[in-house]
C-alpha cells in the first residue's frame, strides 16, 4: 500500500496551512488547547479549543510518522529512563529512549516498571529502529539489565545514574505539557499524545546553544521547510 505524501484535507472547512499551524503550536509549545484558539482568533481564524483537539488527534501521530522517515538516522547509544505519571488517580509508568542527541527514538506509557515492561519497551524499540544499539546506558533498575540479557544480550550495558541525565532532561518538555494539559485522561491518551509530541518535537530539536548563529538559522529553515512538505504547505503554495 502506497503512503501519501502528505495527510488528506477533505471534507475540512480550514486549509492545510491553518490546521497544520494549530498542530505545530500545540505540539511544540506547553500550550494549553484554549491557549491555541486564543492565538489563532489573534489572527482572525475562529475555531473552538475543540476543533484544535481534533486536529490534533486526526493529524498528530500522522505527521509525527512521517517526520521520522524523513529524518536521519539516529544515533547508535540509546540512553533508557522511566519516570511515575499520575493517570486518572493511578500510578503509571513512562519509559523512555532517547539517542546520545536527545532524539526522541520511542515512548511507551505502562502500568508495569518490572522485567516484562522493559522488555517490551526494548522489543518496540527494535522493531522501529531495526537494528540494535552499540551501547545502551539506563539506571540502576534491575528491569533493565534482566530485560537485556534476553532481549540484546550483545549489547554493552552501563548502569550508572549520572550517565543517564540526557534521557532524564528529556523528561522535562512532557513534565511541563503534563502540568499544562492538568494531567492525562487515560492511558490510551497518554501514549497518543506523547508519541506525536515526541516525533513532531524530534524535527525542531536544533540546540541552538551548540551552533553558530548562522547554522542554526539556516537548520531552522531546513526544519521549517520539512514540515511545510509533510504536513502539504509546500505542495499548496
Amino acid at each position: 500500500m502506497t503512503i501519501p505524501d502528505c495527510p488528506s484535507y477533505a471534507g475540512y472547512r480550514f486549509p492545510a496551512e491553518i490546521i497544520s499551524h494549530a498542530v505545530w503550536l500545540y505540539f511544540r509549545f506547553p500550550l494549553s488547547l484554549r491557549n491555541v484558539d486564543e492565538i489563532l482568533a489573534a489572527r482572525g481564524v475562529v475555531v473552538s479549543h475543540e476543533t484544535v483537539r481534533q486536529w490534533a488527534l486526526k493529524f498528530g501521530q500522522d505527521i509525527a510518522h512521517r517526520i521520522r522517515r524523513r529524518l536521519p538516522a539516529p544515533g547508535d547509544k540509546w540512553h533508557l529512563d522511566e519516570v511515575v505519571v499520575k493517570i486518572a488517580g493511578k500510578k503509571h509508568w513512562l519509559w523512555r529512549a532517547v539517542d546520545q542527541d536527545g532524539i526522541v527514538l520511542d515512548i511507551l506509557v505502562q502500568s508495569r516498571r518490572g522485567k516484562a515492561a522493559a522488555k517490551r519497551l526494548l522489543r518496540k524499540l527494535l522493531r522501529k529502529q531495526n537494528r540494535t544499539p552499540r551501547v545502551m546506558i539506563t539506571d540502576k533498575l534491575p528491569s533493565y539489565a534482566a530485560a537485556k540479557k534476553e532481549i540484546m544480550p550483545g549489547v554493552e550495558h552501563r548502569k550508572h545514574k549520572g550517565l543517564n541525565n540526557r534521557a532524564e532532561n528529556s523528561h522535562q518538555p512532557t513534565r511541563r505539557r503534563e502540568r499544562q494539559m492538568k494531567r492525562y485522561k487515560s492511558l490510551r491518551h497518554a501514549q497518543r499524545f506523547l508519541s506525536a509530541h515526541g516525533g513532531l518535537n524530534n524535527l525542531f530539536h536544533l540546540r541552538p546553544h551548540r551552533l553558530p548563529a548562522a547554522q542554526y538559522r539556516a537548520a531552522r529553515a531546513q526544519a521549517f521547510q520539512t514540515w511545510a512538505e509533510v504536513t502539504g504547505v509546500a505542495r499548496m503554495a
